[in-house]
């Protein structure tokens, strides 16, 4: 019986073909190799649920997924959780970039510190730019008030954590990852936000810009729950 990787890594794509095949290398080129790489193709309508079939064909540690109707991001990311075996949980969107050494610096946190959850700042797509940059900056219970303040495609987290919470809430087809971090801090989890970059972020014709009406609806929704949260435990 073959040993359970330390981390699964979870991806759903949904016509992606122009940037996913990127997106799987700078997983598979990681220098920290103990990882099992779960793709969803969501019922895309282009070439991508064949380009993750090629990747998957060569490197075993890649398990592929699909819908047989389009599901949208969080019903997808469950199902994901559902099949995982890792110890720990690693997000990746099928439009970005891992850098090289980002999971190696990541699990020391976790493994060697009292963190439950590690995410770092990023590197804008085709520039020199730093997401999250004058914000990284201030107490993120404050940023917290206004915006998401951390990455998404970033996260590194114990697989305990997603399991107390029971995955992601499918009531939040967008946003689903605000409410994510609303539902850590509510439990008191312990997250690193790590100064250095480890992610290129692309932020152009992406989830968030192509359905940011209904992104800021949703997000709306946490905003007020967490102004609830803050009243409560003050």
């Amino acid at each position: 019986m073959s040993k359970a990787p330390k981390i699964s890594v979870l991806m759903s794509a949904y016509n992606a073909c122009s940037d996913v095949g990127n997106s799987i290398e700078s997983i598979l080129d990681q220098d920290f190799e103990d990882f099992e790489l779960l793709i969803m193709d969501d019922c895309s309508t282009d070439n991508t649920k064949k380009l993750i079939k090629k990747y998957s064909n060569i490197d075993r540690r890649i398990k592929f997924f699909e819908n047989p109707t389009n599901y949208g991001l969080t019903r997808s990311l469950n199902i994901l959780l559902s099949n995982s075996s890792g110890e720990f949980i690693a997000r990746q969107d099928s439009d970005d970039i891992s850098l090289k050494n980002r999971f190696s610096t990541q699990i020391n946190f976790l493994e060697n510190q009292s963190f439950d959850l590690c995410v770092s700042r990023a590197i804008v797509k085709d520039s020199d730019n730093l997401i999250p940059n004058l914000s990284y900056f201030l107490p993120k219970k404050l940023v917290f008030k206004f915006k998401n303040p951390f990455i998404h495609g970033t996260l590194l987290a114990k697989k305990t954590v997603f399991d107390a919470l029971g995955g992601y809430d499918e009531n939040f087809y967008f946003s689903q990852d605000y409410k994510f971090f609303l539902d850590c801090i509510n439990k008191n989890y312990n997250i690193k936000y790590i100064k250095k970059p480890l992610y290129i972020l692309n932020v152009t014709n992406n989830i968030s810009t192509k359905h940011s009406r209904d992104q800021k609806k949703y997000a709306e929704i946490v905003k007020k729950e967490y102004k609830i949260y803050e009243n409560i435990f003050k």
